[in-house]
């Protein structure tokens, strides 16, 4: 039923009529010359004040204009269409993470690992939009002959408040261990090396949580990688 989502989606577009969630004009959910942008080289990503413990970190765009029209779109009003060119941009990042890591012995069976979502945010939204953005992103990492799995193993071990509106200190303590990883999975992660991966990061605190609750079990944190980040970056884009 998941696979007919997408060509349900499609049908109500063209039924319907659909415009670009980017330009606005009528045509694809995302035309071509905004779809480029999604498709730019990954920069270095920190946010500014960085926390502590926070990886290497990529993205492909800054969050606003295009970027956070399609993330928005895909993930507040289920426009399905939209996770393809959504994975395909987090697949790029994903390349830059393991290119950073070059000087490492060969990487192989790197695992996609999302942080946890809010499950009763999905359930309003009817679908986590991560899950559909990391099958495409890994799809098109073993297109190019690198082998990746996407892996949901973590899960949140307390509730926390929304984070509209809290300061980055205020993000990160309410965070702070509320993450944990599924029963299973320090074997699956002690074996095989991790790549954080999120649609978007603003104060860098997910990231930070996530990747404290999956080094925690024995994991192998290569880095984070993300569709998009805020203009609060000390690295300038190149």
């Amino acid at each position: 039923m998941d696979r007919l989502v997408p060509l349900v989606t499609a049908s109500m577009d063209l039924v319907l009529g659909s415009s670009c969630v980017g330009c606005q004009r009528p045509g694809p959910v995302l035309c071509l010359p905004c779809a480029s942008e999604l498709e730019a080289v990954p920069f270095p990503t920190r946010p500014d004040p960085c926390p502590d413990g926070l990886p290497s970190s990529f993205a492909v765009a800054e969050y606003a204009g295009v970027a956070k029209a399609a993330i928005l779109a895909h993930k507040e009003q289920a426009r399905y269409s939209l996770a393809k060119p959504l994975g395909r941009a987090l697949a790029l990042s994903v390349f830059a993470v393991l290119a950073a890591c070059a000087d490492r012995p060969a990487l192989t069976g790197v695992l996609l690992v999302p942080p946890p979502g809010n499950p009763a945010t999905a359930r309003e939204r009817g679908h986590e939009p991560m899950t559909r953005v990391g099958r495409v992103c890994a799809g098109s990492l073993r297109a190019s002959g690198i082998a990746a799995d996407p892996a949901e193993l973590l899960v949140r071990r307390r509730s926390v408040a929304d984070q509209a509106g809290l300061s980055s200190q205020q993000r990160f303590a309410n965070l702070h261990g509320a993450y944990g990883s599924r029963r299973g999975a320090g074997r699956r992660l002690a074996q095989r090396p991790v790549v954080v991966v999120d649609d978007v990061m603003t104060t860098g605190s997910t990231a930070v949580e996530a990747a404290r609750a999956l080094r925690a079990v024995g994991a192998d944190v290569l880095g984070v990688a993300l569709v998009a980040a805020t203009r609060r970056r000390s690295a300038p884009r190149g």
